[in-house]
């Protein structure tokens, strides 16, 4: 699976999880040079408290476009500090 968006690759992997038809990516598999931290917060009753990133490609910004769960509730522990993506960021095979 590959996450892009402007024609760059921003995560990339074999390992993905799938959840409510999203795409998760392990953390080493994200091109971190393309992420700014976000202080945009939201909250799933069965996940926990989600993070967000902005994207940066060249002077570009997809605001909150990955998010993240790195404290996840119990049930949702399998997705810990994987980053999955919205807002215009195609994820695709």
């Amino acid at each position: 699976m590959k996450a892009i968006w402007n024609n760059k690759v921003i995560a990339e992997s074999d390992e993905t999880v799938s959840i409510e038809g999203n795409e998760y990516f392990p953390p080493e598999s994200i091109n971190c040079e393309y992420l700014q931290d976000s202080s945009s917060e939201t909250f799933c009753p069965w996940k926990g408290k989600a993070g967000y990133y902005n994207i940066r490609v060249e002077g570009q910004i997809n605001r909150d476009a990955a998010w993240v769960y790195k404290d996840p509730k119990k049930a949702a522990e399998k997705i810990k500090n994987y980053l999955a993506f919205w807002n215009g960021v195609e994820v695709t095979e």
